[in-house]
This record gives structure tokens, sequence and C-alpha cells, in this order.
């Protein structure tokens, strides 16, 4: 456990990318291979099962440090981190065996093994893997059990340490690290290091990620260098065939094949193997449903014939990574359309599921603002700009594609409620829900915890903590004063809010301090939003 605590602290006391590289690099050539595999997983999102509810551990938490359960939740909710309020609640005591005889694989198997077991089997092995751990190391097993690893690691920040460590490209240990792997049963040699990795039909390629375009269009250069697509609001995904058999990932590296039946006819077809990246929309009457429409079959584990009679997907398709076997992403992006085009025709048929993205041809940069305005009429979120010789690249780069999408809609709405914050923002209250006036009456519809400087934060807490009204738990209500403007990128019909109505992506824009609450906005606003 030595090895992965120490890590861990030089990651958590650090915010520059090479220092955290540095202490990766450092791990891998310290730790077990077994080891290695898991704190690859650790950080890019493959966690052990959880075995053991929180509510136990609060409780036994509490039972140990000899305090009420009340007192180890309100502490809870200032620390703002469970796995830390446990580490620090229960007394250091003389350790009673050498905790660094297991290391990090060792615990992990140690948590798995607790799934089967009856409550107070789990509670006393629980209890004693306390007793064997000092604070930082029961901290590390207390996420190890609730799962969640905030230290600011990304997937390509392991990419990079592991390409310094063994040698090799970036892009190579990306690819490796994509696909439908278990920790569990995979060794660093499988994984990494073997020259032959074992041949995974399925493994999708790292996508090519966009930043939003943060200057004008006209600093890109000639209008001719650069090709315009709409950028669709739905799921990104791969659509796989590879010898017979097809495979959907979503960009979240989640396989969701079963889930999007509309594609299973690609296995029977004749036509050559291929990679396509794309997005996979609810799309009806040639014009893509709303996200709102394609969240009811996302999460679903079955999907009933209702449903994809209701809710039919395509996938819109952008580019080609992988054509008859061979990985293409090093051509240009001109070069992959062509191939793309020349592919698509070969199962196209009164119900096909794959549509090509269509591309805007414009003279300037003027005449392609003043389509992006169609935006929301398409139903789209604006235009993806590719420049045309650009090569498909991992993770998020900056230079040849940009997301240049239209202004959020926005609302100044009425905070009603507040929540304390998590990690470094624990003593703030960071978490709002909003509400606008229906007649005299404010009704709930969004929540946001983005927007506002640190220094906003502490002010706006201050006034949580002076105009309390009630208390649910955690959340405050709070005296209805304060107005803030609110972005979002979409709305949708909500059962889930008073109000009825849903944003997509809402977040503060600013605070209005200029505004009294009775001058927020109205549901009826937002009611017509909807209708447009």
């Amino acid at each position: 456990m030595k090895h992965f605590t120490d890590l861990f602290v030089a990651l958590d006391q650090t915010t520059k990318t090479t220092v955290k590289v540095k202490a990766l690099v450092r791990f891998f050539q310290q730790a077990s291979d077994q080891d290695k595999v898991w704190v690859i997983a650790l950080f890019s999102h493959r966690r052990p099962r959880r075995t053991v509810t929180t509510s136990l551990l609060r409780e036994w938490a509490a039972e140990k440090a000899n305090i009420p359960l009340w007192l180890f939740e309100e502490t809870y909710h200032v620390v703002g981190d469970l796995a830390e309020t446990i580490a620090k609640v229960i007394p250091n005591e003389d350790l009673k065996v050498d905790s660094n005889a297991v290391d990090l694989s060792g615990w992990i198997a140690y948590i798995m093994a607790l799934k089967d077991e009856e409550e107070a089997i789990k509670k006393e092995r629980i209890l004693s893997a306390w007793d064997q751990l000092n604070m930082e190391e029961r901290f590390l097993f207390n996420k190890l059990i609730t799962g969640g690893f905030r230290v600011g690691v990304s997937q390509k920040l392991v990419t990079k340490a592991l390409a310094k460590f063994t040698d090799k490209e970036e892009n190579t240990i990306a690819h490796r690290l994509m696909g439908n792997w278990d920790p569990a049963d995979i060794s660093f040699e499988e994984l990494i290091l073997s020259e032959s990795v074992s041949d995974d039909l399925s493994k999708p390629y790292p996508f090519y990620l966009a930043y939003a375009l943060d200057g004008e269009p006209e600093d890109l250069g000639i209008p001719n260098d650069w090709v315009a697509e709409w950028k669709w609001d739905g799921i990104r995904g791969q659509l796989i065939r590879r010898k017979g058999e097809v495979f959907l990932w979503s960009r979240g590296e989640e396989l969701v094949t079963d889930k999007y039946p509309e594609f299973d006819y690609l296995s029977s077809i004749d036509c050559p193997d291929f990679v396509i990246d794309g997005e996979i929309l609810g799309y009806q009457d040639d014009m893509p449903l709303p996200f709102q429409q394609l969240q009811k079959r996302i999460g679903r584990k079955k999907v009933s014939k209702k449903t994809l009679a209701d809710i039919p997907v395509v996938l819109m398709a952008y580019d080609l990574l992988e054509y008859n076997g061979e990985d293409i992403r090093t051509k240009s992006y001109e070069e992959r359309r062509l191939l793309l085009k020349g592919l698509l025709p070969e199962f196209i048929f009164p119900d096909t599921k794959v549509i090509l993205s269509q591309q805007q041809d414009f003279k300037s940069w003027d005449e392609l603002a003043k389509l992006r305005e169609e935006s929301r009429e398409r139903r789209t979120e604006g235009f993806m700009l590719k420049k045309k010789n650009s090569d498909y690249k991992t993770g998020r780069k900056r230079g040849d594609w940009w997301k240049w999408k239209i202004d959020p809609m926005t609302v100044d709405a009425v905070m009603i409620y507040a929540m304390r914050g998590h990690g470094r923002r624990a003593n703030l209250y960071t978490d709002f829900t909003f509400a606008v006036w229906k007649g005299e009456e404010l009704v709930s519809f969004a929540k946001a915890y983005s927007g506002l400087t640190d220094d906003e934060f502490r002010e706006v807490s201050q006034f949580v903590k002076k105009n309390t009204i009630d208390r649910f738990g955690p959340v405050r209500a709070v005296k209805p004063e304060l107005v803030f403007e609110l972005a979002f990128e979409g709305i949708n019909e909500s059962s889930r809010h008073k109000s009825g109505i849903a944003l997509r992506f809402p977040r503060i824009k600013r605070w209005r301090k200029d505004k009294k609450a009775k001058e927020a906005d109205t549901l009826v606003y937002l009611q017509n939003l909807l209708q447009q």
C-alpha cells in the first residue's frame, strides 16, 4: 500500500502536469505489475464494485469513533468527503500489523471478497482493516470502497506516464487502454507490454475531441482550408464492424451495442470492415429528436418494441477511422471523408440507420455565421470546423478541430436552496437550486454548481448562513432574494421539477446583483422557449 499512498500524496500536493507525470512514472517503476494495472484502472474509471453500503460505513465509523451518528453526519457535511471523514474521526491507535505487507491489489481483493458475506462479517473485516492502516492509508482504503478518486489525474496523464515508462508512443498506449478490459483478469504484460495485444474485435479508438472556438473564425485563416458540419446534440460513438461482428461504443467507453439494435443489420451485409466515428441521434421524419427523447433509451438494459418505434436512432457518420482492417487515422480528413462517402452506399437502402453528416459550402466566414443562426431550427448546437488536411488525433487537441457553438439561452432565476460542496469547497455552499415565478409562487426548475469565482462562492455562503429559513439534511432553504443569470444549451419538459421544465447543461453565467427577486423571469418565459 505504501507505493500507492506515496503516489496519491504526490498527486494531491501539486497541480503541475509535469510533477504528476513524474510521480506516476516513479510509481510504475516501483510497484508490482498487478498494482500497476489497478492504478491504470482506478484513474480511467474502472473501479471495483462497491461491496459495502455507505450507510453501513457511516454507522460503523461513528461506533468506532465513539460518537453519535448525528454528530458523524454533521461532520461529514462539513468535510464533504465520506472517505476523509471516516479516516479522521477514527482514533489513530498503534497499528496491529504492518499495513505495507498488503499491496494495493491485495486490499482490493480484500474488499471484493466481501461481496457475498453477511453484514456481521463485513463489519468485522472493515473494522480490522481500519485497525491495520494509518490515516492516509485508511483514507485510500475508504476511497476504494466508496469509489471516488478526485486527484486531478486524467487518463491522458496516465497515458503520458506509461508512454515514458515503456518508451512507447502515446497513441499506442491510449489505444490499448480502450475497450472492455477487466483489471482483475488482465496482466500488465497483456495490457501494455505485449507486442501482440490480444485480438479484441470490439476495441474502439481513442476519440478526437475539439476545444470551443475561443476567438473569431476569421482567426483560423482562409475558409477554403476548412470544412464546416453541423454539431449534433446526441451521444458521440464509434460504430465498429469487424469480421462480421458489430459493436457500438459511446465516448464514455461504454459498450452500448445491445441498447441500439438498429445497427445489427450491418453484420449480415456485404461490405468492407470499418470503424466509423459519429453521433448517435434520436431521429424521426428526417429530423433529430430532442436529446430528452434519446435519454429515455440511455441506461436501459432492455429496449422495448414500443421504445424502438417511438424513439428510433441513427448514427450520423462524421469520420472513418479504419477501413478494411487498416487504421487510416493518419490520412487527411479529406481522404478519410472520401473513403467514408464510398463506403456508405454499400449499405444504404430505404431503412438505413447510418447517415453521412452534412457539410456546408461557404465562401466566407460571414456567410457561415449567417447559416449558423439557423442552428436551433435545425436542432443542432452550431458547427464543427475541421481542417481539410488534419489527421485524426487522440484526445482533446487545439488547432485542427473546433466547436463553434451558438450562444446559450439564458434565464434570470432566484436561488431558493443551497448545499455545501465537496473537497476544497466543503466549507462553502456551492450547489444551488433555482426557481422562476409562477404568479406569486416560485417554482424550481434547475440546479447549478459552477460559474462563480471563489470570492463569489464565499459571499453567497455568508448569505446562506445568515438567511437560512429551513433545513433538510445537508440542504438549506434560504430567503428568496439572490438573482442569478443561468446559461443553458437546451430546454425540455420534465416531471422531476415542480415547474415541469428542465434545462440541459445549466450553469451560472453571472450574479445579477442589479436585480431584485421580483424581477426574475417567469415560468411563462421558459414555456415560450420550450415551444420555440
